[in-house]
């Protein structure tokens, strides 16, 4: 049984030396880390994933690291700290015309990537705040029994319910879309209605409410989605 996670970066990097040293200094800071090695997998990786912060090269085969990041705006807010060995770019994505958070020049010392990691991260998720100490010491989760306790008390779950808190506790205080709950409840990426959804969110608060002494913890945004406090 694990508290809370810590948060997962996703390294986007075709050069293999280049990310297998990356995914060591950010797994030896306390970090998760995945890698994915070609732009045409982002899309299906971050929401299959949820990283908490992505590494994205800009050289990068099927997709370059621009189109990436550009197509990740138009349905995701995950921060993104851009990897670029081409000076030319730098004047672009300092004028944030990508939506980036923050970049690094290659080559590059990887302890100021963590630094610059862990700087976007405080900045940006709640999690390192007062808000998530509170949850990480409520919330614990068991991924190979798809279990989940609240305050010590075990909640039968299904996987989808089990799935959709997890994500929840890994964006305490965020407002999350529909959209993104759907992908992180059914990594098939199946079609399912709004109804269906709505009806895993019921269940999940009525169980979260039972388990915390009638008060509910998860709260609907209206018109933007839905929000664990």
């Amino acid at each position: 049984m694990s508290n809370l996670i810590e948060p997962l970066v996703l390294v986007v990097e075709d050069e293999p030396k280049i990310a297998a040293l990356l995914a060591d200094y950010l797994r030896h800071s306390a970090l998760r880390c995945e890698c994915v090695a070609d732009g045409s997998s982002v899309d299906a990786a971050v929401r299959a994933l949820q990283p908490d912060l992505i590494l994205l090269d800009l050289m990068l085969p099927g997709k370059d690291g621009l189109t990436v990041c550009r197509e990740l705006r138009r349905w995701s807010e995950v921060p993104i700290i851009m990897l670029t060995a081409r000076v030319e770019d730098i004047d672009r994505l300092l004028g944030l015309e990508l939506g980036a958070d923050d970049y690094v020049c290659k080559p590059f010392n990887p302890r100021e990537v963590v630094a610059r990691v862990r700087a976007v991260l405080r900045r940006t998720h709640r999690q390192y705040g007062a808000s998530a100490d509170r949850a990480t010491s409520a919330l614990q989760f068991d991924d190979d029994r798809f279990e989940a306790r609240l305050n010590g008390q075990v909640l039968t779950l299904t996987p989808v319910e089990f799935r959709l808190l997890r994500t929840f506790a890994q964006r305490v205080g965020h407002v999350l879309s529909r959209d993104r709950l759907l992908a992180a409840a059914y990594e098939d990426h199946r079609v399912v209605s709004d109804r269906t959804i709505d009806s895993h969110l019921r269940n999940l608060r009525r169980k979260l409410c039972d388990a915390n002494g009638g008060v509910d913890l998860i709260h609907s945004v209206y018109g933007i989605g839905f929000r664990l406090e």
